[in-house]
């Protein structure tokens, strides 16, 4: 998907477009968000938000690789992650979720 006019208008961001890429369980075939797998089923692990080359389905719980996933360097691979991680927290710290 590329960032239109439009998205660009609505504050949409190339690192939000990135991260909002939609994942297919291998297990049990439902789509989900690489944010939705992060915020949800993630949550609890140490390593959600350190580059993690792993996806955990949120709806079975399955865990498998990312593959072929839309950055492709290291230093990329680390600011989308950051700026995953930035809003994960602030979610969690909106809803009560976040824990330190």
């Amino acid at each position: 998907m590329t960032l239109t006019p439009e998205m660009a208008r609505a504050g949409v961001t190339p690192q939000m477009l990135s991260a909002t890429h939609r994942f297919t369980c291998p297990k049990c075939g439902k789509e989900f968000s690489l944010f939705q797998s992060r915020a949800i089923a993630c949550r609890a692990c140490p390593r959600a938000n350190q580059n993690c080359k792993f996806v955990r389905c949120v709806h079975c719980d399955f865990e498998f690789p990312l593959n072929g996933f839309v950055v492709n360097t290291k230093e990329k691979e680390a600011f989308l992650s950051n700026y995953m991680n930035g809003i994960v927290n602030k979610y969690h710290k909106s809803f009560g979720y976040y824990k330190r």
